[in-house]
């Protein structure tokens, strides 16, 4: 048990500097102390603009400490109404210091006044940042920062497959997490939110404290299995990738690292669906002509994302985010088809229903000169497809025949593209064993017949010939055999009467 605990507060950790490890070590110091509230002492909270040391490209420099409440008690606050205007940026200070304040939620019965006090502070700053009434200060910005930093900065419980010691299982019939301390997180995130998205919000000095540093550590709670609270931190990086333009190369490269470990390395990451889904509008906003750094991503991320056995978590958003490339692009067609083909399923049955599903949306988006590049090895794939034993993936490439666009394709290329499946649709029509496959199947026949009755008949001959070559090859095989065998049987009575 002990070694669990261990690996999971190493596993999810956020990737914090080395002179800011007070942000997670003080909490589990005061609760070992006190047994009731967490008190924030010296918070180092490393930011860009200060020269603080970051994991990529920050230059060095020193922090500025921020106080926490001089006793271990917290004591509520007057209200923004009840004090004059010029003393209200000095209240907005001292609720965010008290808000700084950490509280032990695995038992809720603990410190309910104070966590109480809490929770009303933070419903008071965020009525404060959303109604407008005073333009608040730099040095209240940071001080509002680094309470965030303080909040929702912190290691992640272990996973579900960490506690239950399962190296593998679907994601979705387990139960959904639910983070005991969200009632503070939840007004945290809602006064982030609140902030960035403000028009009072003057980038140029807010940029000097949301910072690289800052972005990474909200990039490494996307694996927070709280869906609340990705969803929270996924409208946050959109905010802050719509306000903050210096940092949007930052953040896509900071997402493809997420990837590319998930990918290679872990398979195993909460919030892939939610990152994609920020992806998604992204790539809506590429200018053409596409960047080579945008081809590269799909072809380094994107296609690869097709390769982890969870992708039913995230196919939805990943297909939409391919779908978005091909129509921007008509060109990337041909690579996207042969990247699907390249990480196609072969025992996955499930699986292979979701690639048949994103084939479709990509060819509808595929003129005829991509088409043609690819279309031998796709129809090769689409015919084993088609002699599937489980009907679920023999019915859906059945279904690309109900897609006009694709029906297009297909009759201008027939001369290729039917000798390919033809035997395919001959075998269903003979054995398969489901009754809407047999009657699909009959209705693709009939297209192709309509289509090019010659090319249809001719089709059927060369299959007539191949029948009869292959029932002759076997007959000549079954012959030898015999002839073996009684040559076998001569050569063991000589054997006897010797």
């Amino acid at each position: 048990m002990f070694k669990k605990i261990i690996k999971g507060g190493n596993r999810k950790s956020s990737k914090a500097e080395p002179n800011s490890a007070s942000l997670y070590d003080y909490s589990q110091a005061a609760n070992r102390n006190s047994g009731s509230v967490l008190a924030a002492p010296d918070v180092v909270v490393n930011h860009a603009s200060r020269g603080a040391a970051g994991p990529i490209g920050q230059s060095a420099g020193t922090a500025t400490p921020v106080m926490g409440p001089p006793s271990g008690n917290i004591e509520p606050l007057p209200s923004f109404r009840d004090v004059p205007v010029a003393e209200r940026q000095n209240l907005f200070l001292r609720k965010l210091r008290a808000c700084c304040f950490q509280f032990d939620f695995t038992d809720m019965m603990k410190s309910v006044r104070e966590k109480e006090i809490k929770r009303q502070a933070l419903v008071e700053l965020v009525e404060y940042i959303q109604s407008g009434s005073g333009k608040i200060n730099e040095h209240c910005q940071e001080e509002m920062i680094r309470m965030t930093s303080v909040n929702i900065f912190r290691c992640l419980p272990p996973a579900s497959h960490e506690n239950t010691g399962q190296e593998s299982g679907d994601p979705e019939e387990e139960d959904m997490y639910m983070d005991p301390s969200w009632p503070h997180l939840q007004l945290v995130y809602e006064l982030l939110l609140r902030y960035i998205v403000s028009s009072d919000t003057d980038t140029k000095v807010a940029k000097k404290y949301i910072d690289h540093s800052f972005v990474l550590k909200l990039l490494d709670l996307f694996d927070s299995e709280d869906l609340r609270e990705r969803e929270y931190l996924k409208t946050i990086l959109h905010r802050i990738y719509g306000k903050f333009m210096v940092h949007r190369p930052f953040i896509r490269k900071a997402i493809n690292n997420i990837f590319y470990r998930f990918i290679y390395e872990t398979e195993r990451h909460s919030g892939i669906a939610e990152l994609l889904e920020i992806l998604g509008s992204i790539i809506n906003g590429f200018a053409l002509p596409m960047k080579e750094e945008h081809k590269l991503f799909l072809v380094r991320a994107l296609i690869p994302l097709h390769k982890p056995k969870s992708i039913a978590m995230y196919h939805q958003q990943l297909s939409y985010c391919i779908t978005q490339f091909v129509e921007k692009d008509y060109k990337l067609a041909d690579t996207v088809i042969r990247g699907l083909l390249k990480y196609w399923p072969v025992t996955n049955c499930q699986k292979e229903v979701l690639f048949l599903a994103e084939l479709e949306e990509v060819l509808e988006a595929t003129q005829a000169a991509e088409f043609q590049r690819c279309m031998v090895p796709l129809f090769r794939q689409i015919a084993r497809c088609l002699n599937s034993s489980h009907f679920q993936v023999a019915e859906r490439s059945l279904f690309l025949w109900n897609n006009e666009h694709i029906v297009s394709l297909i009759a201008q290329n027939r001369t290729v593209i039917l000798p390919v499946i033809f035997e395919s649709l001959e075998s269903n029509i003979e054995g398969h064993w489901n009754q809407a496959v047999h009657g699909l199947t009959g209705n693709v026949q009939k297209m192709f017949m309509e289509m090019d009755s010659d090319l249809f008949a001719e089709c059927q001959r060369q299959y007539m010939e191949k029948l009869i070559k292959a029932q002759e090859v076997e007959e000549q095989r079954q012959l030898t055999w015999k002839r073996l065998a009684d040559a076998a049987a001569q050569g063991g009575d000589h054997m006897i009467i010797a």
